[in-house]
């Protein structure tokens, strides 16, 4: 008998899923709690949502029976003069998560190979998974720090086109070395650099604006943490000149929506108020790591992003984030090598902050 199952691509069906984190209303209905008694900590989301004249412009918006700009034009020119960055060599897409599946499927066949530093973002090895690709792993070292010299032999054994980095790195909040990228760069291999929470770290932490004068650099950001815009779907990229007609090529025609487009353009417009709620959000992220160090039973990491991982010593982790789900708080738990003992605490409202310390507290 025909089983249309038959017909998927073999590397797909031996490929387990990609898990991500259950939307708002099933958690509170597995929960049994009103959304609102819920201290959502589980996914990096900006505690803030998105600024007030984005939802002004939302509830004014037009034409939404019309297509969108397939080249986003007006939100990469936004985007070119507030990085100052060339828009030839920007791409808008839905969220940075479809650029990491287009890059792979401009670049990759079958067979090829990527490089990934875990622990670090699912996604990388993921879409690598989809794409029919073989991933080469340099494990960090314990502290989540990168192994640079073990990054250099491995590109010179493995000839991976792709090295996927993230900084600051998920699940740590770890940034990369200072001369790090300079090494990579020098290998033959096309470098591309994750940067989502990098604006919860300090000045001068990006390097989006060294990918024009770069050939084998690529750097990618989002507006779903900075912008709290996580829902609407809206990255972008800065690319190498030479890959940027092939890009246009195969990207989908109308990737980004009209909606997604304006909240970001007017997000920009009003960057001032973002760079202000991004302050209070690592001085929230200063005085949760703080109070965590004075937790026996965890040992935090310093992080340069809007989330902390904490080792759970001396107890399970798993059961301690159950716990802490009961109390209607939710935290991310990792069950995956060098992370089994683990969970992350995404920086919330002071107010939100206290109710996770004070729960903590009563569980010692």
């Amino acid at each position: 008998m025909f089983e249309a199952a038959q017909l998927v691509r073999r590397h797909v069906s031996d490929m387990p899923a990609y898990e991500p984190i259950l939307p708002f209303e099933v958690l509170s209905q597995q929960l049994g709690l009103p959304s609102q008694a819920i201290v959502k900590l589980d996914a990096n989301e900006n505690p803030y949502g998105a600024l007030p004249a984005v939802a002004e412009a939302l509830a004014e918006l037009r034409y939404t029976n019309i297509y969108p700009d397939p080249e986003s034009r007006e939100l990469r020119q936004a985007l070119s003069a507030y990085h100052g960055v060339p828009a030839g060599n920007l791409l808008a897409g839905a969220g940075a998560d479809e650029l990491i599946d287009l890059i792979m499927r401009l670049l990759l066949e079958p067979g090829d190979a990527i490089l990934n530093c875990p622990p670090t973002f699912g996604i990388y090895a993921f879409d690598a998974g989809v794409n029919g690709a073989k991933v080469v792993s340099i494990p960090r070292r314990a502290d989540f720090s990168l192994d640079l010299d073990a990054i250099e032999r491995a590109v010179r054994a493995h000839r991976p086109k792709l090295l996927f980095l993230a900084t600051p790195n998920n699940p740590d909040g770890s940034l990369l070395p200072a001369g790090g990228l300079e090494r990579f760069l020098a290998l033959p291999v096309l470098v591309v650099l994750d940067e989502a929470y990098v604006e919860f770290s300090p000045a001068g932490s990006s390097h989006l604006h060294e990918v024009a004068a770069r050939e084998n650099l690529i750097v990618l950001r989002t507006f779903s943490k900075w912008a709290g815009l996580a829902g609407l779907r809206v990255g972008y990229g800065a690319f190498p000149s030479s890959l940027m007609p092939h890009l246009w090529k195969i990207k989908q025609p109308y990737n980004v929506s009209v909606a997604a487009a304006r909240a970001a353009i007017v997000s920009l417009q009003h960057a001032a108020e973002l760079e202000q709620i991004g302050r209070k959000i690592v001085a929230e992220r200063e005085r949760l790591f703080a109070a965590l160090q004075a937790i026996p039973w965890l040992e935090p990491y310093p992080s340069q992003a809007n989330f902390v991982l904490c080792r759970v010593t001396r107890r399970d982790a798993a059961a301690q984030k159950a716990d802490l789900a009961r109390a209607g708080i939710l935290v991310r738990y990792f069950n995956k090598p060098g992370l089994d003992d683990h969970i992350r605490i995404s920086v919330g409202r002071p107010e939100q902050t206290n109710v996770v310390l004070t729960q903590l507290a009563e569980m010692e």
